[in-house]
């Protein structure tokens, strides 16, 4: 069965010589993992089209019998590359990506969270990164995962419900902290 869905590519890893594992955060089905065949061939109809936080209109062939599906095509629609042109923001982008794995389950379909994503990946695409941002995201993934009087420590909440937090926040909130003495 074919589906169509607006994604967000939060990882990708080698499958073979030829393929790629890609995972994307959807607006319609959640988390979910797809095959790329032949993606990294020279000529692959991929290239170019599955990079880190991109945001793409995809087309999916969903496995009956596993969590692993096709991806059939995909086409790019937002590339934030503004994302990519400093290392705060790279690093805030990544962390989104990590706590959002932390706190959802494969193929869990919560649209609000996809949103929040894309939300977060916008305001990085135009702005640097700062403390308030990141505790803003936090607070509102709290509200939608239904951790409930997380506003004063939404990060705390969501570690407590779910086990954990990326370690990649306190270097995160290090490096933010430190641009925000420099400045």
């Amino acid at each position: 069965m074919n589906t169509t869905t607006r994604g967000i590519l939060l990882r990708r890893r080698k499958l073979s010589d030829t393929s790629l594992i890609v995972s994307w955060c959807t607006n319609s089905l959640g988390i979910i993992h797809t095959v790329a065949r032949g993606a990294r061939r020279p000529r692959s109809p991929f290239r170019g089209q599955l990079d880190l936080f991109f945001e793409a209109e995809l087309s999916i062939a969903k496995s009956r019998k596993s969590n692993l599906h096709t991806l059939r095509e995909v086409v790019v629609a937002n590339a934030f590359a503004g994302i990519r042109t400093d290392h705060r923001r790279t690093q805030a982008a990544s962390y989104f990506v990590e706590l959002i794995e932390v706190c959802t389950e494969i193929e869990h379909h919560e649209p609000e969270i996809f949103h929040l994503l894309e939300r977060a990946f916008g305001y990085l695409d135009q702005y640097d990164p700062d403390q308030r941002a990141i505790l803003h995201f936090e607070t509102e993934l709290a509200r939608i995962t239904g951790v409930q009087g997380a506003k004063s420590n939404a990060a705390m909440a969501l570690a407590h419900l779910f086990g954990k937090l990326p370690s990649s926040r306190l270097a995160l909130l290090k490096s933010l902290a430190s641009d925000k003495d420099g400045s």
